[in-house]
């Protein structure tokens, strides 16, 4: 027994990822609606869905179980709102929403009607190599995590980008656009929804052309018994060959262990490389063939009205601390007026 799923905003293209997630499980996608006609026709092409020109008539369905949102991240929480009061599930992508009003009424609006409200963190659901070292931790192979260090380049190509890229209220800035990623992954792997923002900062280094945008940012957050630090940029050179070399490293105090999530610069060929070091040895694990259950977690969520996928107080604590270290970075800015 599997769910029928519609998309309503296909403006990035993690939509595609979206829905796979979820169709490779045996969901069934139904329609979709976007706004623009080429993201439409390949969206289309892709995935054998009809185009509605209306979104009331995805909203309306009542055979419709769940909606996946990836419009601009400034859109996402009313598109999401709006599924929740129609008495639909909603997977969106990140950032789930930009402001910390918004996710104050994404909480509310979904406890009055009980919906499923979930954001595809996917620097963790869908990285093999992070779903292992989930595992790994969960049976003490590094024994307790004391810190965590993740970083997110990316590569800007300015051409390819839809203008909302460039719109910081659109957006949300650099920490609420990317850094959920890795905030996410310190709850997960401490084992907490105990945390809090001890510094952020945001800048434009390089990029004078496009005033809203942020091409770097970092933030510092603690729990009780962890610290971590996360950098995000949009500084990956052309001669890497990946869009970014997305990495975490996760201490432990037994061990710790070493996450490539997309290259191993050093020469071994695809991607998910993970290397655990413990006080017997030193290993390197493939985990290109490691099992991605959250998309299998997620229906059953919808159908068992559980939260196997991922606990929904995780899901909003992620936010608030990236929206409170975007908020606490952009103080006395430019980006603050």
């Amino acid at each position: 027994m599997t769910i029928r799923i519609a998309a309503i905003g296909i403006t990035h293209d993690h939509i595609d990822g979206m829905v796979e997630t979820l169709r490779r499980e045996g969901a069934t996608l139904v329609s979709f609606f976007g706004e623009e006609d080429d993201l439409a026709e390949k969206f289309a092409a892709r995935h054998g869905a009809p185009r509605v020109s209306d979104r009331r008539a995805i909203l309306e369905d009542p055979s419709i179980q769940m909606i996946l949102v990836s419009s601009a991240p400034g859109d996402r929480a009313e598109i999401a709102l709006a599924a929740m009061r129609h008495g639909k599930d909603v997977l969106s992508d990140k950032p789930g929403m930009t402001t910390l009003a918004q996710l104050a009424e994404i909480k509310r609006v979904q406890k009055e009607t009980g919906r499923i409200y979930s954001i595809r963190y996917s620097e963790h659901f869908d990285r093999r190599s992070v779903v292992k070292a989930g595992e790994l931790v969960a049976v003490g192979a590094i024994g307790e995590m004391v810190n965590l260090i993740g970083i997110g380049p990316h590569r800007l190509r300015a051409p390819t980008r839809a203008p909302y890229f460039f719109d910081r209220k659109r957006y949300g800035g650099i920490l609420t656009d990317i850094a959920s990623h890795q905030v996410e992954q310190f709850l997960f792997f401490a084992d907490t929804l105990e945390a809090e923002i001890v510094s952020a900062s945001v800048a434009n280094r390089a990029h004078p052309e496009f005033p809203e945008l942020q091409d770097i940012g970092d933030l510092t957050l603690k729990s009780p018994r962890a610290t971590g630090y996360i950098r995000v940029d949009w500084f990956t050179p052309e001669g890497l060959g990946k869009w970014g070399d997305g990495r975490l490293l996760i201490l432990g105090t037994e061990g710790y262990i070493e996450i490539r999530k997309y290259i191993d610069i050093a020469g071994r060929p695809g991607d998910e490389h993970l290397f655990l070091v413990d006080g017997k040895e030193t290993r390197f694990m493939d985990c290109a063939e490691m099992d991605r259950p959250f998309g299998r977690q997620l229906i059953a969520d919808v159908l068992n009205r559980t939260e196997t996928a991922m606990p929904q107080a995780r899901c909003y604590k992620a936010m608030e601390l990236v929206l409170t270290a975007q908020q606490m970075a952009e103080r006395g800015t430019v980006w603050a007026q």
